[in-house]
């Protein structure tokens, strides 16, 4: 299929002793590339080193979740700016806000987000973010700072139709997942997503969380990026477009937004 999964948290410690495996299971499946997840100083720097392992097959972000903003310190902006500025690092993120969970002051996701902006809009690099239950705070910062910013895509898109289309007129892209496969608590994004833009979609995989409901079974609930064509499948239904359309414009879209290969 040649499909490119832009988010999958593969330095997580839950692939640690299979990822070659994982690696091999998602080529065999059409996943041609994939983003690996940067979120938090460790992470970042591991997703750095796997995108230097596997030279363009992987590729990186850099950035600090909303749950770790606590941890933001001009030292961290520093190492992250550096990571950036690396061919392998393709974006700045995972960055963004997060009001559902608040595993860090408000205050201080705010600060770290505003601060992630300011590098992203200096470097000109492609931002990679999270929102969840934040819409209204995150939708005016980003407002705020749209303009300074090279590609934007909002990541593991979950919330409201009216929400997406606020993002789509910020000329953002959206990321979809395995959320959408299902049909209880995604309802209302298999109707949404009918509004995205062709060239305004992407798709991940956010490995290992979120494993589409609608792929075979498993012994473990740990997603991989083998199962993004369950994420195409959904979206061909819900769009009402073949699934070769979808990861056709999909892979191009993820290639020219991230800018791989270039």
């Amino acid at each position: 299929m040649g499909l490119i999964d832009v988010g999958a948290n593969l330095a997580s410690e839950s692939f640690n002793q299979d990822l070659d495996a994982v690696l091999e299971r998602a080529w065999d499946a059409g996943v041609k590339q994939i983003i690996v997840t940067g979120s938090s100083r460790e992470s970042a720097l591991q997703a750095a080193e796997l995108a230097r392992r596997y030279p363009g097959k992987l590729y990186a972000t850099a950035g600090l979740h909303p749950h770790h903003a606590s941890d933001w310190t001009p030292e961290l902006g520093k190492l992250f700016r550096e990571l950036a500025q690396q061919p392998e690092v393709v974006s700045l993120g995972e960055c963004g806000l997060d009001y559902f969970r608040d595993l860090s002051p408000r205050q201080d996701q705010r600060h770290a987000f505003i601060a992630q902006l300011e590098i992203a809009a200096d470097l000109k690099k492609p931002l990679f973010l999270h929102q969840r239950d934040a819409h209204e705070d995150f939708l005016s910062i980003l407002r705020e700072w749209r303009p300074r910013l090279s590609n934007v895509v909002v990541h593991c898109f979950t919330d409201t139709r009216a929400a997406m289309n606020d993002y789509l007129a910020l000329d953002c892209h959206i990321g979809i997942t395995g959320w959408i496969c299902d049909e209880r608590r995604g309802a209302h994004l298999i109707e949404a997503v009918r509004d995205i833009p062709d060239d305004r979609l992407l798709i991940e995989t956010d490995a290992p969380y979120l494993l589409p409901r609608t792929a075979p079974k498993q012994a473990s609930r740990r997603n991989e990026p083998a199962f993004l064509p369950w994420v195409v499948k959904a979206l061909a239904t819900a769009r009402d477009q073949s699934e070769n359309e979808i990861a056709r414009f999909t892979s191009a879209n993820a290639s020219r937004f991230f800018g791989l290969g270039h």
